[in-house]
């Protein structure tokens, strides 16, 4: 029950971080946590220590916890990884794409568009994200799909904190350039795409971005 517990606890806070209801630097306090979901202050700070440890919280000394703040340095160190993964996913990808595979992802980005239509931002930054780990699952690898997952929390979080007003809808367009090459089975065009996708992104990070701080309540209502 316990485990379970924390868990959820976990699941909701990732959500509100990369959903950017909570905010890069925000306090997490754990009585207000505990008194939010109704358990232990021990949950609370179990949920908050396996948060610390996929990079999505940082816990200080005599602080307490905070939502993490990634620096410049790190947000490119966290795409360059990305590069190295998701460039050979797309050509083991291509090289093992069936008809049900293209289908799943093609049905996938066209959520991502009815999202950036809707202007439904917590909607497609989750699903813009999705595509990348959506693609490890439908490979069976679910290592890989675990990894890419909490990549693109911490870069939910660094694009919160550093892109520029780009509108969402280039990724979405770009994804569907990357479906083509995978349904098509090009591998080496699917990895030039995905880096130039990637490469994209990072483009319009800016070390002038200011954000301003959420409530705890509120962000997790």
């Amino acid at each position: 029950m316990e485990s379970s517990s924390t868990t959820a606890i976990v699941h909701a806070l990732t959500r509100a971080i990369t959903e950017h209801r909570l905010l890069p630097g925000s306090k997490l306090a754990e009585q207000k946590l505990a008194d939010h979901f109704g358990v232990s202050r021990t949950l609370v700070r179990q949920a908050l220590l396996q948060l610390s440890q996929h990079q999505l919280v940082t816990l200080e000394p005599a602080r307490g916890a905070f939502v993490a703040a990634p620096s410049v340095d790190e947000a490119r160190q966290v795409f360059a990884v990305r590069r190295m993964l998701e460039c050979e996913m797309a050509r083991a990808f291509a090289a093992q794409v069936t008809p049900a595979m293209a289908r799943a992802l093609r049905e996938h980005v066209a959520q991502e568009k009815r999202a950036v239509e809707q202007d439904d931002a917590s909607g497609r930054t989750e699903l813009l994200g999705d595509f990348h780990v959506r693609m490890a699952e439908l490979m069976g690898n679910q290592v890989l799909a675990q990894m890419l997952g909490q990549l693109i929390s911490r870069c939910a979080l660094i694009t919160l904190m550093y892109q520029s007003s780009q509108d969402a809808g280039h990724s979405h367009d770009e994804h569907v350039q990357i479906v083509r090459a995978l349904a098509a089975r090009d591998g080496e065009l699917a990895a030039r795409l995905m880096g130039e996708h990637l490469s994209h992104v990072e483009a319009h990070l800016t070390a002038t971005r200011s954000y301003p701080t959420n409530d705890i309540t509120q962000a997790l209502a």
